[in-house]
């Protein structure tokens, strides 16, 4: 159904699996346009849209426990380099990845068996080898870590967004920077309203994530959640110690897992370390409570929460200043992401279970891959 005749295409979402679609359909010579807003200047005023990759960190890493997972992180990482070089934006840095827990209480050696098993390389530590390796860790008894030295530590999904948006527009992708505010389907093509004009294409991939849905007009099935992380601001002697920090994983029960990424320089010029984990499940029925949950700012509680437990794993940890911010997220009862047709001329990508960061350019691959007529079966309905 793609064919090689150049087709008129619209991408309605530009975060990271919509601008990743942008930039492949492009390169394969199709006409794209690309829809979506800037990053909102003040969220509490903010009336449109909102994305979650308005950030500098996201863990990347081969390992996943699913097989689906570690495909799309496996060929998602293996085009980093290419994207920074067809943009001429940097946003990865190999600070390694550590998932680490509790030798009784998680399961913890799983991962060593998957890495073993899939040839993800991985080095593993426990008790005192694991403080040896990580001086930063306030306590490693009884505890068991693998550790991802290559292809692995953290992008920064903002700039990832940027540079796929600049890869696409340079090989020939159309930008619209405004939000879709809807589309409708005829027999001949697709319109996309804006506020500045229609926008007419033969088929249309939505990828706006948590808005997908409501864009829509109908349920698909998937959740949306909000979430909260908080930042903590370090002085120059805390960045300059925990200098040698990889992004983690902490495994344990729901609420008591958080993620944690190293010191990272972000816009404000100043190193904020980022970590996240929500206790609860915070549902967002519809537009008007996701943009509500935006302009909240997020959880404070959560934040307490995330606190606590960065004191608890960070040996001597000093912070200048804490910031909580809110994103979202969206899930499924599969564990896969939706991606496919909803009709000839309509086809989806999003529903990503919090794990589409770091896999974003193969996400956006494949729903440019479906929105040519193309379905990997395990996604087919």
């Amino acid at each position: 159904m793609g064919g090689s005749k150049p087709i008129k295409l619209a991408v309605v979402g530009r975060g990271l699996i919509g601008s990743a679609a942008a930039r492949h359909l492009s390169k394969m010579g199709h006409d794209v346009a690309l829809i979506g807003p800037d990053e909102p200047a003040d969220f509490a005023r903010h009336e449109g849209v909102f994305g979650s990759h308005y950030d500098e960190g996201r863990i990347t890493r081969t390992y996943d426990p699913h097989v689906f997972w570690r495909q799309m992180n496996r060929a998602a990482i293996a085009r980093y380099g290419e994207i920074a070089t067809e943009s001429g934006v940097e946003f990865y840095r190999e600070a390694g990845a550590l998932h680490i827990g509790d030798r009784e209480t998680t399961d913890v050696a799983s991962v060593g068996k998957v890495c073993a098993d899939e040839a993800i390389a991985c080095e593993a530590y426990q008790d005192a080898a694991l403080a040896e390796r990580f001086p930063f860790l306030k306590s490693t008894v009884g505890m068991l870590g693998y550790f991802e030295p290559g292809n692995a530590g953290y992008i920064s999904p903002r700039r990832l967004v940027r540079a796929q948006t600049i890869a696409a527009e340079r090989a020939g992708a159309r930008i619209i920077d405004e939000p879709a505010l809807g589309i409708s389907e005829s027999g001949s093509g697709v319109t996309i309203r804006t506020r500045s004009g229609d926008v007419e294409a033969e088929r249309v991939l939505v990828a706006a994530g948590g808005h997908t849905q409501p864009l829509l007009g109908r349920s698909l099935g998937l959740t949306v959640y909000g979430r909260t992380v908080a930042l903590f601001r370090l002085d120059a002697s805390e960045v300059q110690r925990l200098a040698g920090m990889p992004s983690m994983r902490c495994l344990g029960p729901k609420g008591d897992n958080p993620y944690i990424l190293p010191p990272i320089p972000y816009p404000d010029g100043q190193s904020w370390l980022k970590l996240g984990g929500d206790p609860v499940d915070h549902r967002l029925d519809g537009e008007a409570e996701i943009k509500d949950w935006f302009r909240s700012g997020g959880s404070v509680d959560v934040a307490d929460r995330l606190q606590s437990q960065i004191l608890d794993r960070i040996r001597d940890f000093k912070f200048e200043e804490r910031r909580v911010v809110p994103c979202m997220t969206t899930f499924g009862t599969t564990g896969l992401p939706s991606i496919g047709p909803l009709s000839e001329r309509v086809t989806v990508a999003f529903g990503c279970y919090g794990k589409s960061a770091k896999c974003s350019d193969e996400l956006g691959r494949l729903g440019g891959m479906a929105l040519l007529g193309e379905v990997r079966a395990e996604l087919a309905p």
